[in-house]
């Protein structure tokens, strides 16, 4: 699962990095963006590439509106060409979700009864500092009474790595740059896409843990990335 990450670069900085056009005027400095919030997204429509703003938390077609279910935030990798809500995306409208970090929880349980005691988070992100590019799918809803249009998206997850199996049976699609063209292509073949759906290497990877602020969707700042020892001192 991908439910929490980092999006703090601009969208004209994303668009320098894809090689696409920003047309997303969202903010940068965004250290814990949460289901249902806007996020910056690169698509390719029609052969041009552009750094778009979707709501995290797809909206299938024929939903009955944006609150008729829970947010689909992640689509699993293994289901993806045949679940009903992700399967036309899949095929024909694929988008990356640049981060610099994604979180993830540690449960910590009683022995005796298995209930959750504590949950301790931890920032994933690129060793050498550069972006992660998830994979995601996007979709348009119509809204039926106004003809207004919801732009939203999903992130892929697949099976964790050996590092992040530490602390959760998933992650996100994490796309090596070599990759982004063929995942972007509208003309992609699934033979093609299946192959990028798989765990990106633990040896590219750190995994430490953060402050229990990251906790509060609410919460923001820079400081959020910091290992937790580095963050109890700037405190």
């Amino acid at each position: 699962m991908c439910g929490r990450f980092a999006q703090p670069r601009s969208p004209d900085e994303l668009a320098r990095i894809f090689r696409a056009t920003a047309v997303s005027d969202l903010p940068g400095d965004r250290f814990n963006v949460a289901p249902t919030d806007p996020v910056a997204a690169v698509v390719e429509r029609h052969s041009e590439r552009v750094v778009d703003t979707f709501r995290w938390g797809l909206v299938p077609f024929f939903a009955e509106g944006p609150k008729a279910r829970s947010p689909l935030i992640n689509a699993r990798a293994e289901t993806v060409e045949t679940a009903p809500a992700f399967r036309t995306s899949f095929a024909r409208r694929r988008c990356i979700v640049p981060a610099e970090a994604f979180y993830e929880w540690r449960r910590h349980r009683d022995p005796e009864s298995g209930r959750v005691v504590r949950s301790e988070p931890f920032a994933i992100r690129r060793r050498g500092g550069e972006l992660l590019a998830f994979a995601g799918l996007w979709a348009i809803w119509r809204n039926p009474a106004t003809a207004e249009r919801l732009y939203s998206l999903a992130i892929v997850t697949g099976q964790p790595n050996d590092l992040v199996a530490t602390v959760h049976d998933r992650m996100p699609i994490v796309l090596h740059p070599d990759d982004w063209d063929t995942w972007l292509d509208e003309g992609a073949r699934p033979t093609e896409l299946r192959p990028l759906l798989r765990p990106f290497p633990a040896v590219e990877l750190l995994l430490y843990p953060v402050s229990p602020a990251v906790n509060n969707v609410r919460s923001q700042g820079a400081e959020l990335l910091l290992p937790l020892t580095r963050w109890g001192e700037a405190g």
